[in-house]
């Protein structure tokens, strides 16, 4: 997955929230109305994965250069990054509360900017505000709902933030796929995202502020005013004494390391324990987004067009499955990852994950090499003009294919009888793009015409559901886990933004890869890279299923190190890494 996370959960503490949930609807009202930042986050994430196809059809600029493409998908993970620093300052200073509504702003302004673009700049300042309020969103949400939450449901409770997130990507998928056909098409599906955080907004305005952040404000009159809907009677001074000493342990902590950002960041490298854990938060993290997700995320549309799916619909509709195996690979990992373990659960997602991205290389190499060859006589068929440049330059044309026009930046018309056959060479122009289809031709701008292309579809979704269980959830659950206390909140910060960096990365660089390398060998990139993050992960990630946060500090301390048995080595008093 993308972004997001999943708290940890057990089978026993989802039936315990459905249980308390029936008996105290406002818990369920409070965790569902936070929890539309997470659909919010998951939408704009898939959204743009569509509207791109429909935004190069309007713009011609869009269409001819990758690097805008790129930039458009990828200046909200910039934002987000922006987003995600400011709302730390800002959920401290002003509450949880003011910053969802903070981030429902800044989302509904940057929904509309993109909706009523009139130019492709426009468009990326919209995705830079809408990836703002994602950024804020991605950690305010799961906040409050954590904060507002019973301690026994508390993980099942955030763990619908992380469902919302890949069913906001699911239902963009649907939305997209629903205004194929619409005027306007790529203005309505990034339009609709203004409506959530409306809902949102409203929502929100009926609702208190955290409790505990309440009682930081030395407002503990309106904190124990909020326990009281949430907790029964006899168990609300019970929770007031555990909420003033968790802040007073807090506020000792602050005393200890410092208040502000640097104190605290020095402080954490310098710390064996602390960097220990850093290099485990990070290797997950990193290794999440490098293993190409957001690829299939931001891009899927376009890679099932690489495979040879020309129809922008049958390319959205293809997409919708690999969402879809997203939400269930979510599933899967909310209900095993505490019964095989995270470390577990990452060596053999990361394994599998590995191979399909190496199977997915062999089937796009293979449908490149098996593309149609250019017909000389049907590309005469269009006349002169019509042709190619590149390809009138040449002698010997008996060489080239499909791919060798698409490299050429121009596009393939394949042949009437059958797209397996030889086909047209024709310059990429919208006039030669109808043309082609009023002869009951498909037109190929992206990907070739390829008897491999069902079974790049069918990988594509094993590789979402190798993924999703493991390299989708765990690393923010290890992440949740592997700091001590009074670190925790800046080790899994600094742990987000190398999660987000690395997605700035890959998203920004994904169409270039392509362009150079094709297809089959960026995914062959992105597997030597995860072989690298495998490897890592199997050196610096302990397992911490079922410890106490004294019992993991106590095998950082001693320095963790695994054997080839699949057991651990600890040893003591080496600061080696």
């Amino acid at each position: 997955m993308v972004e997001g996370g999943i708290a940890k959960a057990d089978k026993t503490e989802f039936t315990e929230c459905w249980r308390t949930a029936w008996r105290t609807p406002y818990i369920m009202r409070l965790a569902l109305s936070a929890g539309i930042g997470g659909l919010l986050f998951g939408y704009d994430t898939g959204v743009i994965s569509g509207a791109l196809l429909y935004i190069r059809d309007d713009f011609e600029s869009v269409d001819k250069k990758t690097w805008l493409q790129e930039t458009i998908v990828s200046m909200a993970v910039a934002g987000a990054i922006v987003g995600a620093g400011c709302g730390g300052i800002i959920n401290d200073r002003f509450g949880r509360k003011k910053s969802i509504l903070s981030a429902d702003f800044v989302f509904f302004i940057g929904a509309v900017i993109m909706a009523i673009a009139p130019a492709p700049w426009v468009i990326v300042v919209g995705r830079i505000f809408v990836g703002f309020g994602v950024g804020m969103a991605s950690m305010t949400s799961p906040l409050y709902i954590s904060e507002s939450s019973p301690a026994r449901i508390r993980g099942a409770l955030v763990s619908t933030n992380g469902l919302l997130i890949t069913g906001g990507q699911f239902l963009s998928y649907l939305i997209n796929l629903a205004f194929t056909k619409a005027k306007g098409t790529w203005r309505w599906m990034l339009g609709v995202a203004g409506i959530p955080p409306v809902v949102q907004f409203v929502l929100m305005l009926s609702l208190p502020e955290s409790p505990r952040w309440l009682y930081r404000q030395n407002k503990v009159d309106e904190a124990r005013a909020i326990l009281e809907r949430i907790y029964p009677a006899d168990e609300v001074d019970k929770e007031m004494k555990a909420l003033a000493s968790s802040i007073e342990a807090e506020k000792a902590d602050e005393a200890a390391i410092g208040d502000n950002m640097f104190s605290k960041v020095k402080g954490a490298f310098t710390n064996t324990v602390v960097r220990r854990g850093l290099y485990a938060g990070i290797t997950v993290q990193v290794a999440q987004q490098f293993v190409g997700i957001n690829t299939v995320m931001y891009y899927a549309p376009t890679i099932v067009q690489f495979a040879g799916f020309a129809s922008n619909s049958v390319a959205l509709a293809l997409s919708l499955i690999t969402s879809g195996l997203n939400v269930v690979g979510t599933m899967i990992s909310m209900a095993f990852v505490d019964r095989y373990g995270r470390r577990r659960l990452l060596m053999v997602s990361m394994i599998a994950t590995i191979g399909f991205l190496v199977a997915l290389s062999v089937v796009f190499i293979e449908a490149s090499s098996h593309a149609p060859k250019v017909s000389a006589m049907e590309t005469a068929q269009f006349g002169k003009n019509s042709t190619c440049p590149k390809y009138l330059t040449l002698s010997d044309t008996s060489k080239w294919s499909c791919m060798s026009c698409l490299k050429a930046d121009c596009g393939f018309c394949a042949n009437a009888a059958s797209e397996f056959q030889p086909g047209a060479c024709l310059a990429d122009t919208k006039a030669l793009k109808s043309t082609c289809h009023a002869q009951h031709r498909v037109f190929f701008e992206n990907g070739c015409p390829s008897k491999f292309g069902f079974l790049a579809v069918v990988l594509l979704g094993l590789y979402i559901i190798a993924y999703a269980p493991g390299m989708g959830t765990v690393p923010w659950i290890v992440n949740s886990e592997i700091y001590p206390l009074r670190y925790r909140g800046i080790g899994g910060g600094i742990a987000a933004v190398s999660n987000w960096s690395s997605n700035l990365i890959v998203s920004e660089t994904y169409l270039t890869l392509t362009e150079h390398l094709g297809a089959g060998g960026t995914f062959f990139l992105f597997a030597a890279i995860s072989c690298v993050g495998l490897a890592c992960i199997f050196w610096f990630v302990p397992e911490t299923k079922g410890l106490q946060f004294e019992e993991v500090e106590k095998i950082l301390e001693e320095g963790y190190r695994p054997d080839l048995c699949g057991g651990k080595k600890k040893r003591k008093n080496v600061d080696t890494v």
